[in-house]
């Protein structure tokens, strides 16, 4: 699965400046919502928060998968935010956040939640990947690499 199919340009948001993991999610909740794939950033964004509750999402190496379910959603949902600076996140390496794969999903798709979270998992287990994208501030740019690496 390429990644470029559970997103599109509109949902690459380089430039994502945030104090704090709070912050971050509040960010991408409110430019999903912008780009009107969401219709309420705020229940977007509890269940984020919800779902942070659990155990950080931010899984090591500068990234974080964070990921809800949400109701009345179509389809599979993937935003990815830059922070050129880095966010605090409670990574399990301590290493601050500078991707962001935010995943959101149908509620009533489990199989395709999951499907999702291991397809971005597969892509930031090669470093290459995360390093390509990591400072780069053009969202085109971001989408042509999700578009060329594939399994």
């Amino acid at each position: 699965m390429r990644l470029a199919s559970l997103t599109t340009r509109e949902l690459i948001f380089p430039g994502i400046s945030a104090p704090d993991a709070s912050s971050a999610l509040r960010a991408l909740s409110e430019r999903v919502e912008e780009q009107g794939r969401v219709s309420d950033s705020q229940q977007l964004y509890r269940k984020l928060c919800e779902r942070e509750a659990l155990g950080s999402t931010g899984i090591g190496s500068g990234v974080a998968l964070p990921h809800c379910k949400l109701p009345g959603l179509d389809e599979v949902v993937l935003a990815v935010g830059i922070s050129p600076d880095g966010v605090e996140f409670g990574a399990v390496d301590g290493v601050p956040v500078k991707v962001f794969f935010l995943l959101i999903s149908p509620d009533d798709a489990p199989a395709a939640h999951l499907q999702s979270l291991a397809a971005i998992s597969r892509w930031i287990k090669n470093g290459h990947h995360r390093e390509r994208i990591s400072d780069m501030e053009d969202a085109s740019a971001i989408y042509q690499i999700l578009q060329e690496d594939g399994e």
